[in-house]
Parts: structure tokens; sequence; C-alpha cells
């Protein structure tokens, strides 16, 4: 097993790492130079990761494996030092192609979604692993203490992404991590984009959140890394992400109201999905214009 002692202090850092999205054009085709172009972004804005084939770079990505491969291949190329973490899902089986294809590709670490019920221990033995407690709104299961106190014993973990949207969830990956005795060389990263700010200033009994991994930090990055060294703006940022994800309508408008912000930003050309039904709810866009109103202070 390789040394992960120099990748362990750099996550331990704290940093902005965003959910890279997916770049299309209009005939949902992969848009090669936006996709490149976002990854450019985020280097530039300061970012110290990129996360790849995550939710926010839709999970559908798999139906087209040549397109899965061409996403991940493309922001290794573009990522130069930042650090690349691919995002791994389905089954043991699955996840360990996805690993190893990870790692051909030079990424230094998998985010293992737990929905398929993988074995953490066997692909921990093909990657570095971050743990993921993914919100059961977009199909996560419930993660309980035991799971993650275990969990924390696997030799090859390196962080954990803590994204349940739930304070008592929160708390129990935070008190298994205290109890493994590991917090010294597994980073806790925020995943809660309702609770950015505050899970960045608690003090969880001498543990405490040293950066995130997010969708929200995948639009208005400047910003997001100058929030990283100075966390303020709890609610406006709240508002914001509920806007933005769609949290009025359980998150269906999450991806395009990312890429509506990308958009505004002139990093994507259009809200494209792969699914030609996925766009903004009803009423989202309009949520969308007044936080772009109110939080000016927000916005790179």
């Amino acid at each position: 097993m390789a040394d992960t002692s120099a990748l362990r202090a750099r996550l331990l850092e704290g940093h902005v790492i965003p959910a890279h999205p997916l770049a299309l054009t209009e005939d949902r085709q992969l848009d090669e130079r936006h996709q490149r172009g976002l990854t450019r972004y985020y280097k530039a804005a300061g970012a110290g990761g990129i996360a790849v084939a995550v939710h926010t770079t839709q999970f559908a990505i798999r139906q087209q494996p040549s397109l899965h491969q061409r996403v991940l291949k493309l922001a290794a190329e573009e990522a130069g030092s930042l650090i690349k973490i691919a995002g791994l899902c389905g089954d043991t089986q699955q996840a360990l192609r996805e690993a190893h294809q990870a790692n051909e590709l030079g990424y230094d670490a998998g985010l293992l979604c737990m929905a398929g019920n993988p074995d953490p221990e066997a692909i921990a033995q093909a990657i570095p692993l971050v743990g993921f407690y993914l919100q059961p709104a977009i199909g996560g299961p419930i993660l309980p203490y035991g799971f993650w106190r275990h969990f924390f014993d696997i030799p090859n973990v390196v962080a954990v992404k803590v994204a349940p949207f739930n304070r008592y969830q929160t708390i129990d990956v935070v008190r298994a991590l205290k109890d493994s005795g590991r917090a010294h060389e597994i980073a806790l990263y925020t995943g809660n984009d309702d609770a950015i700010i505050h899970d960045l200033t608690t003090d969880f009994d001498g543990l405490r959140f040293v950066g995130g991994l997010l969708g929200q930090w995948a639009v208005w990055t400047k910003k997001a890394v100058e929030l990283l060294k100075n966390p303020r703006h709890a609610n406006a940022l709240t508002d914001a992400n509920a806007a933005i994800f769609d949290a009025a309508n359980g998150f269906r408008g999450s991806i395009p109201g990312i890429h509506e912000i990308l958009c505004r930003q002139g990093l994507l050309r259009g809200r494209w999905c792969l699914d030609p039904n996925e766009d903004l709810s009803p009423g989202q866009m309009e949520e969308i214009d007044r936080i772009y109103m109110a939080y000016p202070f927000l916005q790179d």
C-alpha cells in the first residue's frame, strides 16, 4: 500500500474542494473546451482540489463508460497540483473498477458512495479512501455511529465528507472519528450545504472541519476560498444554497441550479443535463434572481 502521509498532510491543511460539474453542448455531448475551462477556473480561484464523477458531475455519466473516463481524464490533465478525488459508486465490483481507473489516471483518492453497499475495506486496497455520508434525499443510506467507527479503523482512509444535511448524523461521524483515535490523520470535510459556515466554525468537542468538498463551492469559488479563510455570512450562504440547490423541491433542480450560476459566470453555455427532462424547478429561477440581488458579496 502506498505511503499516504503527504496526502493526509495536504488534506488536513483544509481546502476548498469543488464537486466538478459536467459541461455539455445543446445536443448533450461533452463540451470539452468548457469542461477544461471549469477545472482551470477552480485552480485559478484558489481551490485546493477537485472531486470528479460525483453527484454534481451527474451519476448518469456511468451509463456512458467512454464519457465517464473522458471526464476524469480531462480534469486530471488540467488539475496540475490540485488534490484529485474521483467519485466511486456501485457495488464492490463496480467501485473497484472505478478505483483502478482513477489510479491509472493519477487520482489521489476515491470518494466512496455507500448507496450500492460496497465493501470499503476491499476498495481501500486499491486507492486511498474519502468516506462519504450522502444525504438520504438523493439516495444515501443512513449510516450510524457503528458504521463510521468501523470505517475509521480502515488503514487507507484519509478523509471523510460529511453530508447527511442532519446535525444528529453529522455528530455521529465526528464522534466516531474522535473515538477512533485517528483525528490527527483523517481530515473532516463538510458536505452539509445547509450548514457550511456552521460546520467550519463549530468546535465538536475538540474536533473541527478543516474544509469543504461541496457542490456549492463549484460556483463562486474564489469567494468560497475567502470564506474558508474567514468564515462568515452563514445565513446568507444557506439562503443562497437553498435557491441554487432547489431545497424547496427536494433538491430536484440542484444540478441545473449549479449550471445556471456557472452560465451567469460565463463558465458554461447552458444548463443542459444528460437527462433532457432535468431542468430548474418551477419558481427556482426567480429564487436565483432573488439571491443574486440579495448577496452580491458571495459572488465572484
